[in-house]
């Protein structure tokens, strides 16, 4: 239990004996909190405990065993399902400054209150939160309160704020803070209220990825912004979101984030559905698939089936074959050269990194598409759909979502730090769950994607020099690669409309043959020292999500 529970040893033995009735009072309420958090810290293992035994047990055995990080990396999400753990958080919850000096009076922000029939108390919660941290408050539709609200200069601040949401305390004063003159937009965190008025569904947003607000307005309601007094003038209809998304979307300034939860609101706007990606076979160049393989037969077959009903103006297939010796797999890649696919030879010690860049040299498409054998392909416009993204002037490489064959997925893009290296999102989450949400179903900036189906301009491929052959010849070949390409400029996009299906095992455990254990830790080693994945914070992840797990919950 002592090994599970570490900090049952670590409670302190408080005396006010000797000090004075402050100090006394002091430690009174530091133990009580220590107390109330290891009460919940017990509870939330104890619910995890009935709730997932066997995978709580497993757990629990690797604990013990002392592998520490494979023992965080399955109890994270286990213990975030309590609806305690929350709670947890919020009793040692990192607060704003609450320091009313200079910074208070050196920018105007009016909230703008959005009373969509509220009831008067919920109204009334919202004017108190606001007065008491020093900001005016309007209640009219924008464009009606121009006047009153710019009081004369050109420009101001705006909070919109819906009736019943409140600030945390400190809010305005990091808000206050935060502005600089390069900004033009400000958006925080925030959770929801209750009917009792507990504290629930934290949001712990991402920095600014304008891929993502296109399809979730992660802001309305949960920042300020800088608006002309013409602009509120023009706005009419569609108050408050159609004004973020005017600011949020503009070209001069920066957005910025304050990764604290400032806001308390009773609702949240839920994601826009997903159009069709717009598809003009006519602007697609062709497209090079470049698919490594040895053996696996059944698996390259099924591949092939599936690129052969892909809907797309102008493909090239070329297969690496890395040694095959089984004689069906000879016998079939003979055929596949006798229809006129590319068949190239590279016998060896399996490098991925070497196998797609000897390809990539001698592909004749504008696109690469890299692709394992093991992908099935179920939709016929999944390359179309990833070719449109990866033609954008500032997008790099494009990934797909990819799910086992039992239905979960598999990819949903690509978190730097978890464990310490990077890790897939989402994994094993089912496409239809809420999870995180829903990042899961929604294209957005990512930092990476998986190379076992991603889609890049060929030109952006050579100027970043291909894939590591040196010190990613198998495992994070790929993150390096789009690493690389977002420092150029050109961003690692995750496309959950372009689905597949990946066959690599659900149950691929951690343990591995020494050589492959050595290679591996030698990867990882060289991952950290490219990009410092141990210590830097995924700017799309959050520092209050935790960093051993693949799903998006909160840190303990």
């Amino acid at each position: 239990m002592l090994r599970l529970f570490p900090w049952l040893t670590r409670w302190p033995v408080l005396s006010a004996k000797g000090m004075s009735d402050v100090h006394a009072n002091i430690d009174c309420r530091l133990e009580l909190g220590i107390l109330t958090r290891a009460w919940l810290t017990l509870r939330i293992h104890l619910h995890a405990l009935h709730e997932t035994p066997r995978a709580y047990s497993l757990a629990a055995w690797w604990r013990i065993r002392g592998k520490r990080v494979r023992a965080h990396a399955q109890f994270a999400p286990l213990l975030a399902r309590s609806p305690l753990t929350y709670r947890l958080w919020i009793a040692t919850e990192p607060s704003p400054p609450i320091r009313f000096g200079s910074s208070q009076g050196a920018a105007r922000i009016v909230a703008l209150i959005h009373d969509d029939k509220a009831d008067a108390h919920a109204l009334a919660r919202t004017q108190a939160s606001l007065a008491a941290q020093g900001i005016p408050a309007l209640i009219a539709v924008p464009s009606s309160s121009a006047a009153d609200l710019f009081d004369g200069h050109a420009e101001c601040w705006i909070m919109p704020i819906f009736a019943g949401d409140m600030l945390a305390p400190g809010a305005g004063e990091a808000y206050r803070r935060a502005i600089t003159p390069g900004t033009r937009l400000i958006y925080s965190d925030d959770d929801l209220l209750g009917t009792q008025g507990q504290r629930h569904s934290p949001h712990f947003k991402p920095t600014w990825n304008s891929e993502l607000f296109r399809h979730l307005d992660y802001l309305t309601g949960a920042c300020i912004l800088r608006a002309h007094a013409s602009t509120i003038a023009e706005l009419g209809d569609g108050w408050p979101a159609r004004i973020v998304a005017a600011v949020a979307t503009a070209d001069e300034g920066m957005v910025s984030h304050i990764a604290q939860v400032l806001h308390h609101r009773r609702g949240r706007p839920a994601p826009h559905r997903l159009p069709a990606v717009p598809i003009e076979d006519a602007a697609l160049p062709r497209a090079s698939v470049i698919i490594p393989t040895r053996n696996g037969l059944d698996l390259l077959r099924t591949c092939m089936e599936g690129l052969a009903r892909t809907r797309y103006p102008d493909m090239e297939i070329i297969i690496v074959d890395n040694g095959s010796d089984d004689p069906a797999t000879l016998a079939y890649l003979d055929a596949l050269r006798a229809a006129g696919h590319h068949i190239l030879h590279h016998p060896g010690p399996f490098n991925f990194s070497s196998l797609n860049n000897r390809a990539a040299a001698q592909a004749s498409g504008d696109l690469l598409c890299l692709l394992n054998n093991d992908i099935e392909i179920v939709d016929p416009d999944w390359l179309r759909i990833m070719a449109v993204q990866a033609l954008r002037p500032d997008i790099g490489a494009v990934g797909a979502q990819l799910l086992y064959p039992d239905g979960r997925i598999q990819h949903a893009g690509v978190v730097l730090g978890i464990c310490g290296g990077a890790a897939h999102a989402h994994r094993l989450l089912r496409p239809d769950e809420e999870g995180y949400h829903r990042r899961h179903a929604l294209p957005q900036f990512t930092s990476a994607v998986t190379a076992a189906c991603l889609v890049v301009q060929r030109a952006h491929f050579e100027a970043v020099g291909g894939l590591d052959e040196t010190h990613f010849p198998v495992a994070f070949n790929d993150v390096d690669f789009c690493m690389r390409l977002n420092r150029m400029g050109w961003q690692s996009l995750y496309e959950p409309r372009a689905r597949l299906i990946h066959h690599e095992s659900v149950s691929r455990g951690f343990d591995r043959d020494s050589v492959g254990a050595a290679r591996l830790a030698g990867e990882l080693a060289a991952l950290k020292d490219a990009w410092g994945t141990h210590e830097v914070v995924d700017p799309f992840h959050h520092p209050q999500l935790n960093r051993f797990s693949e799903h998006f919950v909160v840190r303990l």
